[in-house]
């Protein structure tokens, strides 16, 4: 089986079938959700000493922060699989 890993900046990657959201940080909800795996050990720092700018959900409910921004990975993400995308049903 092949992983695919996302880059999410600074040299850190994780893998991208494993993600299930790329959200911003900047709402109140997010800072929540991001104490909230502090506290339950789940949270994943990648920003390297930089300030957080993005929030990655994985599946298997581990928050991880990024430090580069939320649509640069989300542009990344769209790029790495474009042939698994399904296909509609083209109608005749």
């Amino acid at each position: 089986m092949e992983q695919t890993l996302l880059n999410i900046g600074f040299g850190s990657t994780v893998v991208a079938d494993r993600v299930v959201a790329i959200v911003s940080s900047n709402s109140a909800p997010m800072k929540r959700l991001k104490d909230e795996a502090k506290k339950d050990k789940r949270l994943l720092d990648a920003t390297h000493g930089r300030r957080t700018r993005s929030i990655i959900v994985m599946d298997s409910n581990h928050v991880v922060l990024s430090a580069i921004q939320a649509e640069t990975i989300s542009q990344r993400f769209s790029t790495l699989k474009p042939a698994q995308q399904p296909e509609l049903p083209v109608e005749k």
